[in-house]
């Protein structure tokens, strides 16, 4: 081992030990990718799904980790620990990307990626490989660098003194490790020198932009629910066109602001993977294939998000959970009177007390429509991937998909 990574897994190390310290978060996350199946099950079949990629995706991040660009930036997040800063918990959420934390976009856009390679020369096959494998980083990287932007504190500049002093300079740490994931990324899309690729990721970059400005917010930039109405709407419809999202009547209507809101969140970009997958596999003439790929990676997206928010108020942990979430807006949509207590807050929703609003929350039904909608896009999900036949690779995504 050269002497130049030992000291990148030292300064890694060192990192993961500061932290351990917990932080006193009080702030409610915009929104929460960080589902925690049963620990043994799931992380037996994301072993297997990784012998089947021949690739460890628990290391992904590893290369992006251990440059000297980030190692450098890293440096300064000691000066943070003890703060209650946004920037630590998602940084500890990065460095302890086990099994049981993220959901593995990159495993499943490789397993994806296996299922539907038809035969080549090896060499061919070597070239695609490390093409999708490419793909499956960049589009977690590009996912972190989004979370970790979103992470920062608004301080008005009327309240800034020195007691602010931390808050901003972490701020400057998280734009600066945000951009370095997000210009990597792009570097990596670039060199990949597909344009039907890129311009899918492009767009994917526009939803998860144009998803910033959706729907009233709080001095923070935390999203408040729509105004609930009774308004019949149909379901959110998927489709893999580039063009931009529908937004019409979903502010205020429970499933399509939902699926709306995680679409933006990551939903599509988590779509545009799985469908690029396929682009670099020679599918880029097949469109029927790559609409199959696009809706399988948004509803499994969406059955994620669906577990998390499930689990949030199901797990008897007093756990924050987000006012955006699936059942805060089937609870509203439910007794609008509810949604008098979200108004009271609008300006800092941190101020709600949310194990009150979780008792009344329970008291609707919002916790099995909730649990419907997860099994809605599961099923959906295992319709998709199941269209692509019943190799190995897919038997893997099906058992993910049981495990939630």
């Amino acid at each position: 081992m050269s002497y130049a990574l030992m000291r990148h897994l030292r300064r890694t190390t060192f990192l993961r030990h500061q932290f351990r310290v917990e932080s006193t978060m009080t702030n409610l996350t915009q929104e929460d990718f960080v589902f925690r199946p049963p620990i043994a099950q799931w992380s037996k079949v994301i072993r297997e799904a990784e012998k089947i990629v021949g690739y460890p995706t628990s290391f992904m991040n590893l290369r992006w980790l251990l440059s000297d660009e980030f190692a450098n930036i890293a440096m300064h997040l000691r000066k943070l620990v003890g703060s209650n800063h946004p920037i630590l918990k998602t940084a500890k959420t990065v460095l302890y990307n086990e099994h049981n934390n993220l959901q593995p976009w990159g495993l499943i856009i490789l397993l994806i990626s296996k299922a539907t390679n038809g035969p080549m020369s090896m060499l061919h096959a070597n070239m695609v490989n490390e093409q999708q494998r490419i793909l499956a980083e960049l589009t977690e990287m590009i996912r972190t660098g989004h979370y970790i932007h979103r992470g920062l504190l608004n301080v008005p500049l009327e309240q800034r003194n020195k007691n602010t002093d931390t808050a901003m300079f972490a701020n400057k740490v998280a734009i600066l490790i945000g951009d370095y994931l997000l210009v990597t990324a792009n570097g990596m899309l670039a060199k990949l020198k597909n344009q039907d690729l890129s311009y899918l990721i492009s767009t994917a970059l526009r939803d998860m932009s144009e998803g910033e400005f959706f729907g009233d917010r709080d001095n923070q930039n935390m999203p408040l629910p729509g105004v609930p109405h009774n308004k019949s709407v149909e379901d959110f419809k998927i489709s893999s066109d580039t063009l931009p999202l529908d937004v019409s009547d979903c502010l205020g209507t429970p499933v399509r602001e939902w699926c709306l809101r995680t679409m933006y969140n990551g939903g599509s970009l988590f779509g545009r993977g799985c469908q690029g997958a396929l682009i670099l596999g020679g599918y880029d003439k097949r469109q029927e294939d790559q609409e199959i790929a696009y809706q399988f990676g948004c509803h499994l997206c969406l059955a994620w998000q669906a577990a998390s928010e499930l689990q949030k108020f199901t797990s008897g942990n007093k756990e924050t959970y987000s006012l955006v979430s699936a059942p805060v807006l089937f609870a509203i949509n439910d007794n609008p009177e509810l949604y008098k207590t979200v108004e009271k807050v609008k300006n800092n929703i941190t101020d709600i007390d949310l194990e009150d609003f979780r008792m009344d929350i329970l008291k609707t039904d919002a916790v099995e429509r909730t649990r419907m909608l997860y099994e809605h896009h599961a099923s959906k999900a295992r319709d998709y991937i199941e269209m692509f036949g019943t190799s190995e690779p897919v038997l893997t995504i099906k058992r993910l998909i049981k495990s939630l």
